[in-house]
């Protein structure tokens, strides 16, 4: 278990991050990434205190943190979900790459190795051994799990550029070199390994694409090029509580002939283990079994926000807003519910690890596209112009020349001018903002296009009980009782 500070010291490590066509030479000391950094660094500090009871003894003897568990019992899986659900109260949510996430997924491949054994029985041992790695070393892994882009009609061998998408241009008895780009590296520029794969099926002539890896951020001809990030020229916490803090940065990535040692490679050119390694396994289940713990707590901070403003603004009892509270309380349930519901009906799998029901985990992916957007709406609906009457930043509240307007005027009679400002500029920074702006989308495609997050709904539901009960009912009637004795005649 390592401290905060230990982790921030680790960035240090030569790894090529781009901005604004510059490299970064320290992301520890760039405004785009020290509010994230601070914010991992207090996770870390929180997880290896021991007064927190987010710490595991690992089988082969080391400590872990309880979010890296593989669930064998349904205590470890308690264990689990409560230490996700701590970290998730630090970010309200709104950090959704954190370590916890792919950290999920690696204790899927970890519980199944023999699933990777298929294409080589050594890849069975490097799922193991990275996941001890990641655990003992209490690493920070994201991923970049999609192709570019560029054309989506496409798989990757007949894109323009053979090397569009990530693929293995060369191999030798020490590894392999590897050519192109994916995406969507969030976190990666703050983290210590990249998880690269593939997760949109390919199809048979796409084998030099079936990659599953890890990678250290720093190695050699890998380079991170960052979306604009939300932090920068914001004029702090105050104005700005979540973009300052929580804005983890997206980042496309580009392999330049990196090389890649065979002890890290889990699928190599083979198309059925790339899809195997997700779904026969528990790895998609646990890494959205976590994305849904944290989605559970952002849905309960949104409500929160709701809850202050219409009692601020002194609204919370006319029938109407009640409405629109009560739809969010129903918005919020629908999550947390479902998460127990799978966890409470959670399944054992061949491999003795526990893992939740996928019927109610896809079940509320599927709806997730639609849930996080209608919340928005109806906060924004109950903030009204609130949100954009406010000062344009702190400076006008200390002034001398503008601060007793701003105390007179803007506030609310059981609030101080102060206490209404802040509660509004995090509400903004929820809904408004680019930041804002970046959430909505994340939440809307997190698991891929909506049909793809309905698809997972619909193969996982589990068709064979409601189809027998429609039978079962239609087998106690037929066409000779279906008439009545007059039916038919003239």
């Amino acid at each position: 278990m390592r401290t905060g500070k230990e982790y921030v010291d680790s960035l240090n490590d030569g790894r090529k991050v781009y901005i604004n066509g510059i490299e970064v030479s320290d992301v520890r000391e760039h405004p785009a990434f020290k509010g994230i950094i601070e914010t991992l660094s207090g996770m870390y500090d929180f997880s290896s205190d021991p007064d927190n009871g987010m710490i595991f003894k690992t089988e082969w003897g080391s400590e872990g943190n309880n979010v890296f568990i593989i669930p064998r019992t349904k205590q470890d899986q308690a264990d689990r979900h409560e230490a996700i659900y701590k970290w998730a109260k630090l970010t309200a949510g709104f950090v959704g790459r954190s370590p916890d996430h792919v950290g999920g997924f690696l204790a899927g491949f970890a519980g199944k190795p023999e699933v990777f054994a298929r294409g080589k029985p050594e890849f069975a041992d490097n799922v193991i051994n990275f996941y001890h790695k990641v655990v003992s070393e209490d690493l920070y892994v994201t991923y970049a799990i999609i192709p570019p882009q560029n054309d989506r009609s496409k798989t990757a061998q007949d894109q323009e550029n053979r090397f569009t998408q990530v693929g293995v241009l060369s191999e030798n008895d020490k590894g392999i070199v590897i050519r192109g780009a994916q995406m969507l590296g969030t976190g990666s520029a703050v983290s210590d390994y990249i998880f690269v794969s593939c997760i949109p099926p390919l199809k048979p002539g796409d084998e030099d694409y079936a990659l599953s890896f890890a990678l250290p951020v720093n190695a050699k001809g890998l380079k991170l090029y960052c979306r604009k990030p939300y932090a920068v020229d914001k004029s702090g916490t105050f104005d700005y509580p979540m973009s300052t803090r929580f804005d983890e940065s997206d980042a496309f990535l580009v392999f330049d002939d990196v090389f890649v040692p065979w002890e890290n490679v889990f699928v190599y050119r083979d198309i059925s283990l790339l899809q195997a390694q997700f779904f026969e396994t528990a790895a998609h289940v646990l890494g959205n079994n976590q994305a849904q713990i944290r989605l559970s707590v952002k849905m309960k901070f949104l409500i929160g926000i709701a809850r202050k403003v219409t009692a601020m603004n002194g609204i919370d009892k006319i029938p109407g807003v009640v409405e629109k509270l009560g739809e969010l309380a129903s918005l919020s349930s629908i999550v947390e519910g479902m998460v127990q519901a799978s966890e409470s009906t959670a399944m054992e799998r061949p491999a003795g690890v526990i893992s939740p029901n996928p019927r109610f985990l896809y079940g509320a992916m599927g709806m997730q596209a639609d849930l996080y957007p209608r919340a928005l709406h109806i906060l924004r609906e109950l903030c009204g112009a609130g949100v954009l009457q406010l000062p344009s930043s702190i400076h006008e509240m200390i002034n001398p020349e503008t601060r007793d307007d701003i105390s007179t005027y803007i506030r609310s009679s059981n609030a101080t001018s102060e206490e209404r400002i802040k509660l509004f500029r995090l509400a903004w920074d929820v809904i408004g903002s680019e930041f804002a702006g970046r959430h909505h989308q994340y939440e809307m495609f997190y698991a891929g296009a909506p049909f793809v997050a309905k698809n997972y709904s619909f193969r996982n539901y589990g068709y064979d009980e409601p189809v027998e009960m429609v039978d079962s009912f239609m087998h106690n009637y037929d066409f000779s009782t279906g008439a009545s004795e007059k039916g038919g005649k003239n």
